[in-house]
């Protein structure tokens, strides 16, 4: 074999090992793009936003004190 062929022979090699290292590279990002999807599609279920849990809390407040005023005028009228 002349030095032509193998040069030839070493850049396909390597050109072959470069394309599976990429392939390989590609298919890993993908893998995870398709996790972050998921997350991001069950993420709602999951937790509640904090918004949400602003107004949720919010609104037990207030019941519980109209409840503590009325013990308190049932108080008061007790007396």
């Amino acid at each position: 074999m002349d030095t032509q062929t193998i040069f030839n022979l070493a850049v396909a090699v390597a050109g072959g090992l470069a394309l599976w290292v990429l392939n390989s590279i590609t298919q890993r990002l993908q893998k995870a793009e398709d996790k972050v999807g998921e997350i991001e599609r069950t993420l709602p279920h999951d937790y509640v936003q904090k918004d949400d849990y602003r107004v949720d809390i919010k609104e037990v407040k207030d019941i519980l004190r109209q409840i503590f005023d009325k013990l308190d005028a049932k108080q008061d009228k007790a007396s």
